[in-house]
């Protein structure tokens, strides 16, 4: 039973966070002998208090917020000479890594579930000097969502993000990307790239039903059709789990991944928050973190 750091980001899941973070505090001590609690105030606040508890030797860095907070926990610990455990209490739009875990939703029984909670390794995927957990996103949908406020996604939650996405399906834009992969490559225009170390992408979690948070893979999904037809043919299949074999949709798995588009001003979208510009090259920690799930 060692120490602990519990990082809050009280404005996370309509402010639930200042509601949870007492419970989640007790609850923790059953498990540790201290445990220590920051609240966050800004961006890049999660990534600096969790890289101070590496750098101290704490057991374990617990994040309650969104996937954009863990997503920055995780930027904190990640490839330093001490890594400790990683712990999450999801409070955010879509959480998605909770999908892809097990990890409850409900934030009650996410804080109750931490209590007897194991270990198991996870992949995280590097893009130059960051990290990502999750997804990576490109293309006019995913440009569409980055606009989606903090105001927005508090008010509306999933909602948002669905009416952005509608907008960018009506205008039917396309972008020419060029992609190399363990196996090769391709050129070509496209609505939407996805590369997923997870299951779980947008909330929807049987887009890569094959994926595995420890399998050393990216799961690439390129979408080259774009309009409310296509979506409407597309989303049943997300539904049974066999989007690959969708028309209009390639897909890949790959340790390794380069993407470029022709439009340098075009960003990525990296685990929900706007990440780097083109090119980008990504490759995969295999196991790097261990991280809490319920029994």
């Amino acid at each position: 039973m060692g120490k602990a750091l519990l990082i809050v980001n009280p404005s996370s899941g309509k402010e639930k966070g200042k509601v949870y973070a007492e419970r989640a505090h007790q609850a923790l001590l059953k498990r540790f002998h201290e445990v220590e609690v920051k609240e966050t105030t800004k961006g890049g606040d999660a990534t600096e208090f969790a890289l101070q508890a590496a750098t101290d030797g704490y057991e374990a860095v617990i994040a309650m917020g969104g996937d954009g907070t863990l997503n920055e926990v995780i930027n904190g610990i990640a490839e330093q000479p001490h890594r400790p455990a990683f712990g999450f209490i999801p409070l955010g739009t879509v959480n998605d890594l909770a999908r892809s875990l097990g990890v409850p939703l409900r934030p009650d029984r996410a804080i109750k579930a931490l209590e007897t909670a194991r270990k198991r390794t996870m992949d995280i995927g590097k893009i130059g000097d960051t990290y990502f957990m999750n997804v990576l996103a490109a293309g006019m949908i995913a440009e569409a969502v980055d606009k989606v406020s903090v105001e927005q996604k508090t008010k509306f939650g999933s909602v948002a993000y669905f009416a952005e996405g509608l907008k960018a399906f009506a205008r039917h834009e396309l972008l020419a990307f060029e992609v190399k992969y363990d196996d090769g490559e391709w050129d070509g225009k496209a609505a939407l790239v996805i590369a997923s170390l997870t299951n779980s992408v947008g909330g929807m979690e049987q887009w890569a039903p094959e994926a595995e948070v420890d399998d050393g893979l990216i799961h690439v999904f390129i979408l080259t059709k774009l309009g409310v037809i296509d979506a409407a043919k597309i989303l049943p299949q997300i539904a049974l789990g066999t989007l690959k074999k969708a028309d209009g949709v390639m897909y890949f798995s790959t340790t390794r991944l380069e993407i470029d588009c022709d439009q340098a001003d075009v960003k990525v979208n990296v685990d929900g928050d706007p990440g780097d510009a083109f090119p980008i090259k990504i490759e995969v920690l295999r196991e790097h973190l261990d991280v809490l799930v319920p029994e």
